[in-house]
């Protein structure tokens, strides 16, 4: 069961990542939207060059981030 959440929260960022990246998730309007509702900043099209091997190590590093912070808190 830990490994199916790990698997899905990795899976959940490198779309978040990649997908309100591509569509300036950082500001205003767009932003809130991916905020309240993720699958409004979900790209569709094909990634650029380096871009999908950058968003699954952005994604890697995030898990281990979370990982050593909840052991931290036991």
């Amino acid at each position: 069961m830990h490994l199916l959440n790990r698997c899905g929260v990795t899976l959940g960022l490198v779309a978040l990542v990649s997908g309100c990246s591509l569509m300036g998730g950082g500001e205003g309007e767009r932003s809130n939207d991916c905020r309240w509702n993720r699958s409004s900043c979900m790209y569709e099209g094909s990634y650029e060059k380096g871009e999908r091997e950058y968003a699954e190590e952005e994604a890697r590093r995030l898990n281990q981030a979370e990982q050593g912070r909840l052991r931290r808190s036991r």
